[in-house]
């Protein structure tokens, strides 16, 4: 926030339908970064008279220039992360007070209906969330008649908290009929859910780097209008509520997980047959059945998909990179990487890392 700005930071955390806080209403400042969800907080920004960028992508009545999560990205994130894991059947259980609850649910149907998939949608209201025994209680009804194996997205860490509630309650076992995937990636939250909660990992550094650098536009006297950047998310941070490869084909089950726990070993598909009693024929048509990519291709996409992880999350040079995930060489990477992704993984780390 500071680069090549001198500027004063007020922060205070707000809690999604908190009023504006008291000292706002007598604040002097220059320009406002704010997560404006309800009609309160948007009040309180226009009457400021300051320049303002939203971070939420809820929809008002205002349209202030925006920077904000890919509900897109999050939500084909999501569907990949449960597709990849063998699953059939899908659910997302949302949240009826945000409406960006509701384009995650829009954007995930669309995205694993293009796939030929249904899915299972919690019914519920923005009352209900204010009465959780009664919200409880349908969200019971729900997950125990919904079909088994499941794959549900909940719009956010703590809805999948939720979530991981009612099944222990159930006794419906986690991730064995029933994973769960959330959203926000609150590390303390998600490891104190049993078992630890999935979550897509939203790029927030990035999102603020470039809120901050709009409201500087702004703070100078261009003018951007309603201009919106949505940002796509890093990934998915894997943990317990999804560990699991729900394909029937128990020998297939067994070669993912092989790769899976040892893709960035540098194995290969000799390794692979190795732990399965069947021809490279054979074990090549059923990859292509089950998930539509032979298993050299699982293989490479769960190695890219880290490269893209140590990118993002760390300052590894790629040549280190490289030699950590078994790669003969930078060059042999980055020709890999690009043939993947459409972009270098310098250009890569340019585009989502801020540092």
């Amino acid at each position: 926030m500071r680069e090549g700005s001198d500027w004063e930071i007020h922060f205070t955390e707000q809690g999604r339908g908190d009023e504006p806080p008291p000292w706002f209403h007598n604040w002097k400042g220059n320009g406002i970064i704010a997560r404006i969800e309800n009609m309160r907080i948007e009040d309180a920004v226009v009457k400021a008279n300051v320049p303002v960028v939203n971070v939420s992508t809820a929809d008002l009545r205002r349209n202030f220039p925006r920077v904000a999560s890919s509900s897109e990205g999050v939500s084909r994130v999501a569907a990949e992360h449960l597709l990849d894991r063998g699953f059939q059947s899908f659910g997302f259980c949302g949240d009826a007070r945000f409406d960006w609850s509701f384009r995650h649910e829009h954007n995930f149907r669309r995205y694993l209906g293009a796939a030929g998939f249904q899915v299972e949608v919690f019914g519920t209201t923005p009352g209900d969330a204010e009465d959780w025994l009664r919200e409880q209680d349908k969200l019971i009804r729900w997950v125990g008649n919904l079909p088994k194996p499941i794959g549900i997205f909940a719009c956010y860490d703590i809805r999948g908290q939720q979530l991981l509630d009612v099944c222990r309650q159930l006794a419906v076992r986690v991730p064995d009929e029933v994973a769960v995937i959330g959203h926000h990636n609150d590390e303390l939250l998600c490891e104190l859910c049993d078992p630890p909660l999935s979550s897509v990992i939203p790029n927030a550094r990035r999102a603020g780097y470039e809120a901050a650098r709009l409201l500087n536009r702004l703070m100078k006297g261009e003018t951007v209008g309603a201009l919106a950047k949505y940002i796509e998310p890093i990934g998915v941070f894997a943990r317990r509520s999804t560990d699991r490869i729900a394909v029937e084909d128990n020998q297939i089950a067994g070669a993912l997980r092989f790769i899976r726990d040892h893709a960035c070993d540098g194995i290969s598909v000799e390794d692979v047959l190795r732990t399965v009693p069947v021809s490279r024929t054979v074990l090549e048509r059923r990859f292509q059945k089950l998930l539509g990519r032979s298993p050299y291709e699982e293989i490479l996409r769960l190695r890219i998909e880290r490269v893209k992880e140590l990118l993002t999350t760390t300052d590894l040079s790629i040549a280190e990179i490289a030699r950590q995930l078994g790669f003969s060489g930078v060059e042999y990477l980055s020709a890999l990487f690009k043939k993947k992704s459409g972009m270098s993984p310098r250009e890569f780390r340019r585009t989502v890392a801020v540092r």
